[in-house]
């Protein structure tokens, strides 16, 4: 069994995606900081941003937390808000694209461990 563990908002570091245009990311539960089987992150998402069809090895689930953007996923599009949530299976192709004047946000939760990132020509 894990500790608990209380992270606050001052805490929480955001980073750059790098394969990414207008998106950062923070760990708000991980490994790295005695979270769990799960690892929590929060995104931002700029107006404008762009993330390019990747796939990932592991499944994540989302939840829209602010604003509207559009989700590629498997070759259809979905075009989400604050609210609603998604599932992204392990190895779809998927990509987010924010063409609105007001930032995204999500969170992200997923399995603990490696994941090998694959961006799709």
């Amino acid at each position: 069994m894990s500790d608990p563990l209380i992270r606050r908002t001052e805490d929480i570091e955001y980073d750059p995606v790098d394969a990414a245009d207008g998106l950062e990311k923070g760990v708000l539960i991980g490994e790295e900081n005695g979270g769990g089987n799960l690892a929590i992150r929060r995104f931002t998402f700029a107006p404008g941003g762009n993330v390019p069809k990747h796939t990932n090895e592991i499944e994540h689930e989302q939840y829209v937390l602010a604003g509207q953007y559009t989700v590629g996923i498997e070759g259809d599009e979905y075009d989400v808000e604050a609210g609603d949530s998604l599932h992204i299976p392990a190895g779809a192709v998927h990509w987010y694209r924010n063409d609105g004047d007001e930032p995204g946000a999500f969170l992200c939760a997923v399995p603990t461990g490696d994941d090998e990132i694959t961006l799709q020509g």
